[in-house]
């Protein structure tokens, strides 16, 4: 981290002498000196650099899903860091019992990454037509879609772009807020 000030800091004065340079050589009347260079610290706890991966996609879904919490039920029965239903779970050909799921975050995990597999080979048409154009006002992004078929299945995204219409899980929660949410991550299936 502290390498990044210092590397910032010789880009500037690289751009800077170029142009001098070339300021210099193209008008020889312009006798122009450069200004000194002041140094300035920056200090590495104030720059913040948002990682939109993979790993940053799971943790965000998973606290807005449950919190970060694999051992959860929710009053719907959905289970788990990212709240599986016992169908989608039928769906990605995971058979275990309810305890056996909740107890086992590896096997979460190895769930979501099957669910996010399956919805985008569902969804891949509308991925490689749309990523990056907006939409019924929202941006479509690989994740966006992605999440809103966690949320409402990939059927409910695929009328989204059909008909506009906007499906709402059991909370009212709309596939557009996770589009919008969720938009922008580098999820590399």
């Amino acid at each position: 981290m502290k390498r990044l000030p210092l590397l910032i800091l010789c880009w500037i004065g690289l751009v800077a002498f170029t142009q001098y340079k070339q300021i210099r050589n193209t008008n020889p009347v312009l006798n122009i000196e450069p200004l000194p260079i002041k140094k300035v610290e920056i200090k590495p706890e104030l720059v913040k650099i948002k990682i939109m991966d993979r790993n940053a996609f799971l943790d965000a879904i998973g606290h807005q899903e449950s919190g970060n919490r694999y051992h959860i039920v929710n009053r719907y029965g959905y289970m788990g860091k990212y709240q599986f239903g016992k169908s989608t779970l039928k769906t990605i050909k995971i058979k275990v019992s309810k305890t056996e799921f909740l107890n086992n975050p590896e096997l979460q995990e190895e769930a979501m990454l099957k669910l996010l597999r399956y919805n985008k080979k569902r969804l891949q048409k509308y991925i490689d037509k749309f990523d990056g154009q907006t939409v019924n006002g929202i941006l479509v992004t690989e994740s966006g879609l992605l999440a809103a078929a966690h949320l409402g299945g990939a059927g409910s995204v695929k009328k989204w772009f059909r008909t506009g219409k906007v499906k709402k899980d059991g909370n009212g929660i709309k596939i557009t807020s996770y589009m919008e949410r969720f938009s922008g991550y580098n999820l590399y299936l």
